[in-house]
């Protein structure tokens, strides 16, 4: 066994998405003599970053207030045109801005790839000083004998699938930091272990989550209009009982980003999240844009959807959260990166003064202060009821009365206490209670089949190393999640990663195609009896998103 090299830091941010890099450049700001450590499990900056976007610059403009003037490629694309649209099987009408309260408008944001604005944001923290580590995954995380966070392990290179070490074998590296900032994004593996460890939602809502599945696709110059942000609801999820929503962004370069977002709290077990994007694509006022069209880039990843009251305790003894890892998506707006980045700032805020007051391994109760009094979290309380008025109610009535809220908050005038969240996988029913869902075969020119939209991301793993995908009792995983639940996995895993190989005469096999795994977290999320646990692979794995 070979001895672990250590490395001492001030700071270690594990997540290099955009809180993470924020946090960076904000203790950086703040103090240049600090030492900040970023790791990054993509093989680059940005290689693991997916979202819509569309971006509000508030954050941005705080940070770096020039951001407009330093070939930040989110600059390109100010957003000029903006629509929302209900959708029937044939059919659409828009909902009229007028009916949205003004905090719902696009004006001012900016659409483009969120990777290649983590990517600059990298740039701009490694000309601070910021030592920045693609790669490198955190596996584990290190504790004091008081049982304050003191810093984290990375992640064992050269493994083989037995455990055995391979010739190139690499132990991880300790990196002892007096703050540890968790940045891991939407249900990161050490978040979920912090969480548990320091009960950190036991005075909060259960998180619940979305599954975001995006394309890129190259289209017709005539049909681009640089700028234009369209959201729909609706069809096709009306007819699963389901609700989530799609959206098309005309983006630089004559792209369009496209994508589709399905809450997980559904209760069929034959809903299939990718094959209702595929469906989506069909509608006429989608397909439009995409004829005559090439699809270049595909993913998937899960988003936070608690909002406000799903928001947990922020900071512990060494520690805290930050980002996506604690949840401050709007999901009305669909946005988060600005406020994923401001709690960054104010994290950073925080431990910076800490360090200079001759502190570590505290808990830094000033962020969780200031973050309850920043306006992430004016932002967020206006819109707290949206998702579970949704949830409860459904699309339709739920969104009238989703606008009711949010209407009566932005005026406040008789503000409705905030709802109740169930944890996602709760909700899933028997198959025995639902019909099979009869989905069309993809046309291979508007819609596609999984193993071949997964070669779109880029994902790679290394074959020899043990599985990330820890299924801790197989006996239950067919008696309960195929018999019971008719296989779930194998429809809400977006990458092929999870099938049931039924052979006559033979107890059906649960097999794990681990190389395919985009790390969208869906498993962990929505596995009926929470049997699935994600976990880190070898750093550098997983998928490599262009302009994602």
């Amino acid at each position: 066994m070979s001895e672990r090299e250590s490395m001492p830091t001030d700071v270690v941010i594990v997540g290099g998405g955009v809180a993470g890099l924020a946090a960076s450049i904000r203790l950086k700001q703040l103090n240049e003599e600090l030492e900040v450590v970023v790791l990054e499990k993509g093989s680059e900056i940005g290689a693991h970053i997916l979202s819509g976007a569309v971006v509000d610059p508030k954050a941005l403009d705080e940070l770096l207030p020039d951001w407009r003037h330093m070939d930040c490629p989110m600059a390109e694309t100010p957003v000029t045109d903006n629509w929302h649209w209900a959708l029937t099987k044939n059919g659409k009408f828009a909902i009229p801005h007028l009916a949205m309260p003004p905090f719902m408008s696009n004006d001012g944001c900016y659409t483009g790839s969120l990777g290649n604005l983590t990517r600059w944001l990298g740039e701009q923290a490694e000309s601070l000083g910021v030592m920045v580590f693609p790669g490198f995954p955190a596996s584990e995380v290190m504790f004091n004998d008081a049982g304050a966070v003191t810093g984290v392990i990375t992640q064992d290179m050269g493994v083989a699938a037995d455990g055995s070490h391979k010739p190139d074998y690499q132990p991880g590296m300790e990196i002892h930091a007096k703050y540890t900032l968790f940045a891991e994004g939407a249900r990161g593996n050490l978040t979920k272990q912090m969480k548990a460890k320091f009960d950190l939602e036991a005075n909060c809502q259960p998180q619940v989550y979305g599954l975001g599945v995006k394309e890129l696709w190259d289209i017709d110059p005539d049909k681009h209009v640089p700028g234009r942000v369209i959201h729909t609801q609706g069809w096709p999820l009306s007819e699963s009982d389901t609700w989530g929503g799609g959206f098309l962004y005309h983006q630089a370069n004559g792209q369009v980003a496209i994508g589709f977002v399905t809450a997980l709290d559904y209760k069929n077990p034959y809903v299939s999240p990718f094959q209702e994007f595929q469906r989506w694509k069909h509608h006429p006022a989608i397909r439009e844009y995409l004829e005559g069209g090439t699809r270049v880039a595909y993913g998937a990843r899960v988003i936070n959807e608690g909002g406000w009251q799903s928001v947990p305790k922020l900071a512990f003894p060494g520690g805290a959260l930050i980002g996506c890892a604690a949840g401050f998506v709007n999901v009305p707006r669909i946005k988060g990166s600005h406020t994923a980045m401001k709690s960054g700032m104010l994290a950073a805020e925080a431990v910076a003064k800490a360090i200079a007051d001759g502190a570590e391994h505290t808990e830094v109760a000033e962020y969780e202060a200031n973050l309850r009094e920043s306006w992430i979290a004016t932002e967020l309380k206006k819109v707290k009821n949206a998702q579970p008025l949704v949830a409860k109610f459904g699309g339709d009535v739920g969104t009238v009365l989703a606008g009711i809220d949010m209407w009566m908050r932005q005026l406040k005038i008789g503000v409705l206490p905030a709802m109740k969240h169930h944890r996602d996988y709760t909700e899933l029913q028997r198959a025995d209670l639902h019909q099979p869902i009869d989905y069309p075969k993809p046309d291979g020119k508007i819609s596609f089949d999984r193993l071949t939209s997964v070669s779109y991301s880029f994902t790679n793993h290394a074959e020899d190393q043990p599985n990330h995908l820890k299924v801790e009792d197989l006996e239950m995983q067919r008696e309960s999640e195929f018999e019971v639940f008719a296989g779930p996995s194998t429809r809400y895993c977006p990458a092929g990663v999870y099938e049931w190989l039924v052979e006559e005469g033979q107890e059906p096999k649960f097999q794990i195609n681990s190389q395919n795994c985009v790390h969208c977290k869906t498993c962990d999320i929505k596995d009926p009896n929470q049997n699935i646990e994600w976990t880190t692979p070898e750093g550098g794995g997983g998928p490599n998103y262009p302009n994602m």
